[in-house]
């Protein structure tokens, strides 16, 4: 089993910021990478920011995200985090960790598979 805990959502005006972050947890052997998708309601999931994470691990960034938000990750606590600046109305959704990890209790037998938050809702109003 693999869980993913998210906390740091909530409600900011027009500019404001928010921290989110996500631990993972559970029989994990390694991790490929986590990152954050958001759903807004009417639309379908879309992604926001990835972090891929080893050796020549790389972030990537939805456009819209680009040059506001910022994911980090601290390995050891097996954590990612989306630091939101600038947000915006149309920044308003569930935002949803993800993670590709490699499960299991040992190498033998262990199997590669997705993994989701249970979602936090990130508001922005006036």
């Amino acid at each position: 089993q693999v869980q993913l805990v998210e906390s740091g959502g909530g409600s900011v005006q027009p500019g404001g910021s928010l921290r989110l972050s996500c631990a993972a947890s559970g029989s994990i052997i390694s991790i490929n990478h986590m990152g954050w998708y958001r759903q807004a309601p009417g639309k379908e999931r879309e992604l926001v920011a990835v972090s891929t994470i080893g050796v020549g691990g790389r972030t990537d960034y939805a456009d819209s995200a680009k040059g506001r938000f910022a994911i980090s990750r601290d390995e050891a606590k097996r954590t990612v985090y989306l630091q939101m600046n600038g947000l915006e109305t149309e920044d308003t959704a569930t935002y949803y960790c993800y993670c590709f990890v490699q499960a299991g209790t040992s190498r033998r037998g262990s199997h590669w598979k997705d993994c989701w938050g249970q979602g936090t809702q990130v508001t922005v109003s006036r």
